[in-house]
């Protein structure tokens, strides 16, 4: 029962998103008094499935409340999206999130780091978001991590890459070329990292010598 639940539970949050996501940004647009409550169910979603690119979402609410609140409503948002998929992935569907995970052979090597070295692993993950974000909340709610180490590396991780894409949609209106700049140089700079984790990680494969 809890699995049909969750499954259910998860399928609905998506169709919701797709179906209603021209009418919610509307109603964000208007700035009416639930606005704020609608943006965070917006990037609550995208949690879960990205039925809007954070980076569109994110930047179109840091114009309409500022870089502060749009922080806020974001950074929010975001972090209940992360908890709903970390407690429907340990106790709600094990079974389906294991299947999906033996698609990422590296997330389950991951896994062995997280059991080992549990708050690090997840802040450098955060930070450097190599693996994608749904795959990975369901890869921690698999393992055997403490929920309030994955709470509070997560909180921490997910800040930078919120601020950047909150600031730069509120400076956009009156300076567009300084936000382009900013989150393009804030990608390059994830991108190195995230490359240069990766090449340190693979295997060097060294030709066979030809013995003939």
């Amino acid at each position: 029962m809890k699995k049909i639940i969750s499954i259910l539970f998860v399928i609905s949050i998506i169709l919701f998103g797709y179906t209603q996501k021209d009418i919610l940004i509307e109603l964000v647009k208007q700035d009416g008094p639930y606005a704020v409550l609608i943006s965070m169910l917006m990037v609550t979603i995208c949690v879960f499935f990205p039925v809007v690119p954070f980076t569109v979402l994110g930047g179109m609410i840091g114009a309409l409340f500022g870089a502060t609140e749009g922080l806020f409503i974001s950074y929010t948002g975001a972090m209940i999206g992360t908890l709903l998929f970390f407690f429907i992935s340990r106790y709600g569907f094990r079974d389906w999130a294991q299947s999906t995970l033996q698609k990422y052979p590296k997330v389950m090597e991951y896994q062995e780091i997280l059991n080992r070295n549990s708050f690090i692993a997840i802040l450098v993950a955060r930070l450097i978001p190599i693996i994608p974000a749904p795959v990975f909340n369901a890869a921690c709610g698999l393992s055997k991590v403490d929920w309030k180490i994955f709470f509070l590396a997560s909180a921490i991780g997910k800040i930078p890459n919120i601020f950047i894409v909150s600031f730069a949609g509120a400076n956009i209106i009156h300076n567009k070329w300084f936000s382009i700049s900013l989150y393009g140089s804030y990608l390059l700079i994830i991108s190195m990292a995230a490359c240069f984790i990766v090449s340190k990680r693979m295997p060097k494969v060294l030709p066979e010598k030809n013995t003939k």
